[in-house]
C-alpha cells in the first residue's frame, strides 16, 4: 500500500499551479505583443476585404456587369474586337472576356505602350459602351491596399508579418480561453455582465468561434505572400509542365498577371508551352486558321460556356490561352477551374489543365481562394461579411480591454501584461518558438527581435520597464 505525504502532495500541487501561472502569463504577454502589431493590419484587411467582397458581388470589376439589350444573336467576336481596338488609337488587342449572361457587355483589353485599357462593347451592335484603365476602380484600390498597402514589396512583408503573428494570436488566445474549469458552454457562450468582464467574455467566445476560420484565412492569404507563399510553398507546389508533350517557353504563367494576382496559384510558377511544333492534340480542324472567331468556337465546343477569358498570343512562340476560374469570378465552383493553351500556328491543344490535375496544395488553394474571396455565391458573401465584422470586433474589443485594464495613475503608458517570474519549462518554450520560426519565417524573426528587446532592454533598463509595465 502506497502512503501519500500531504506536505509533498501540497508542494507538488503548488509547483504545478506556479507552472500553469507562468505559462498563462507568458501566453498573455505574447498575445498582447502580437496584438500591438496585428490589430491595425487586421482592421485594414477586414475593411478592404469587405469592400472587395461587395463590389465584386454587386457591381463586378472592369465593367463586366454593364447591361445591354439582348437581341437574336451576337456579332462575331472579331467584329466586336475590331470596334474595341479602333476606339483606342494605336492599340493592340490582348484579351477578350466573354459576358457571363446574354444581357451583359463583352470586355476587351487593348494595350498601348504597356498601358492597358478595358473596353466594354455591346456584343449585338459593337457599340462602345465604356472604356477605362484596367484595374483602376475602387475594387482595385482596395485590393492593392489589401495586398501591399500601396508600398510594393515593403508593404507585402509588413502584411506577411501581421498574418504570421496572427498565428501566434490564435495559439495564445486559444490557450488563454481554453475551458479548464468552466466547461465548453461557458467558453463558447458570452456571459452578459458589465464592464471589462463583458468585453472579455465576448472577445473570448467570438475568438473561439472564429479561430478555425481565421486560421484558414491566414493560411490562404499567406500562400500569396512573398516569402512564405512564393519562396517556401508555391515553389514546390507548381504544376509539373513536363506533363505537357510540347516545347516550353521561357515565360512562366505569372507573366499573365497584371498588378493583382490573376493566374491560378498552382500555375503561377509553371512555364508556358510554346507554339511552333507539331505537338498537342487536335483542336481546330486541319486547315482552319486560328482566329478570334475560330478559337471562340473551339472554346465553346470544348466546354467553356458563359464567361471565360481568352488571352491572345504574344510573339511567334505565344499561345492562345483560355481560362475560367473562381479567383477571377468567372465561375462559382472552384472544381471547374480550367486553363487551355492552343498553338497559334497549328490550332492544336498543347495543354488542358483542370482542377483534377492540380497537386493537393493546388486544389486546396483553388478552393481556399474561392472561400477567401467569397466568390461561391451569396451564401459565401454573407459568411465572409460576418467573419470580417467578427475580426473587426475582436480588434476593437482587444483595445477596449487593454484600456479598461490600464491603471489610470500609472506612469507606464503601455501596461503590458506582467512577465512570468519563473519559466521552469523554458526549453519547451524555445522548441515552440523554433517551430513557429521554421513554419512562418517572418513571425519567427519578429518574435526573436521582440524577445531580445524584452530581455535585453525592457527588463534591464528601469526607465523603459516603467514605460511598458
Amino acid at each position: 500500500m502506497v502512503s501519500i505525504d500531504p506536505a509533498g502532495a501540497a508542494a507538488l500541487q503548488n509547483d504545478n499551479t506556479q507552472r500553469t501561472n507562468s505559462f498563462y502569463r507568458a501566453a498573455w504577454r505574447w498575445h498582447f505583443y502580437a496584438g500591438l502589431y496585428v490589430i491595425p493590419f487586421f482592421i485594414m484587411l477586414a475593411l478592404t476585404g469587405l469592400v472587395m467582397l461587395w463590389i465584386a458581388f454587386v457591381g463586378g470589376r472592369d465593367g463586366e456587369r454593364i447591361s445591354v439589350m439582348p437581341q437574336d444573336a451576337p456579332l462575331a467576336v472579331s467584329e466586336q474586337a475590331a470596334a474595341a481596338q479602333a476606339s483606342i488609337e494605336g492599340g493592340t488587342l490582348v484579351q477578350y472576356v466573354a459576358p457571363r449572361a446574354d444581357d451583359l457587355a463583352a470586355i476587351f483589353r487593348v494595350d498601348v505602350n504597356d498601358v492597358a485599357t478595358m473596353v466594354a462593347v455591346d456584343p449585338y451592335t459593337a457599340e462602345i459602351l465604356a472604356s477605362f484603365p484596367r484595374r483602376s476602380g475602387w475594387y482595385d484600390m482596395a485590393d492593392n491596399i489589401h495586398a501591399n498597402l500601396l508600398l510594393g514589396v515593403t508593404g507585402d512583408r509588413m502584411i506577411e508579418i501581421a498574418a504570421s503573428l496572427g498565428m501566434v494570436l490564435i495559439a495564445t488566445g486559444l490557450y488563454l480561453w481554453w475551458p479548464r474549469d468552466t466547461g465548453w458552454r461557458a467558453a463558447l457562450l458570452p456571459r452578459l455582465s458589465r464592464g471589462r468582464t463583458l468585453w472579455k467574455s465576448l472577445h473570448g467566445a467570438i475568438g473561439l468561434w472564429v479561430s478555425v476560420v481565421l486560421f484558414f484565412f491566414l493560411i490562404s492569404g499567406l500562400s500569396w505572400a512573398g516569402v512564405w507563399g512564393e519562396k517556401m510553398v508555391q515553389a514546390w507546389s507548381q504544376f509539373p509542365a513536363e506533363k505537357w508533350d510540347a516545347p516550353l517557353s521561357d515565360d512562366i504563367h505569372a507573366k499573365m498577371n497584371h498588378g493583382p494576382k490573376e493566374v491560378p496559384w498552382a500555375l503561377e510558377q509553371t512555364p508556358m508551352p510554346a507554339s511552333g511544333s507539331d505537338a498537342g492534340v487536335a483542336g481546330l480542324a486541319e486547315g482552319t486558321p486560328a482566329t478570334l472567331d475560330t478559337i471562340d468556337a473551339l472554346a465553346r465546343q470544348i466546354g467553356f460556356d458563359a464567361r471565360y477569358q481568352m488571352n491572345l498570343p504574344q510573339g511567334e512562340e505565344g499561345v492562345w490561352s483560355l481560362s475560367r476560374d473562381t479567383m477571377n469570378t468567372d465561375a462559382t465552383d472552384p472544381t471547374s477551374d480550367r486553363t487551355v493553351h492552343i498553338d497559334q500556328h497549328t490550332g492544336n491543344i498543347l495543354a488542358d489543365v483542370r482542377y483534377a490535375d492540380y497537386s493537393l496544395a493546388g486544389k486546396a488553394m483553388a478552393v481556399g481562394i474561392a472561400l477567401h474571396m467569397g466568390t461561391l455565391g451569396w451564401p459565401s458573401v454573407l459568411a465572409n461579411t460576418l467573419f470580417c465584422l467578427s475580426v473587426i470586433f475582436l480588434c476593437v474589443s482587444g483595445v477596449v480591454m487593454w484600456w479598461k485594464r490600464r491603471p489610470a495613475n500609472r506612469a507606464g503608458w503601455l501596461s503590458a501584461p506582467p512577465a512570468p517570474r519563473n519559466m521552469t519549462l523554458w526549453k519547451g518554450a524555445v522548441v515552440v518558438g523554433l517551430a513557429v520560426a521554421l513554419a512562418f519565417p517572418m513571425a519567427g524573426i519578429t518574435l526573436l527581435v521582440v524577445g531580445l528587446l524584452d530581455w535585453l532592454l525592457l527588463r534591464r533598463i528601469p526607465a523603459l520597464k516603467r514605460m511598458v509595465s
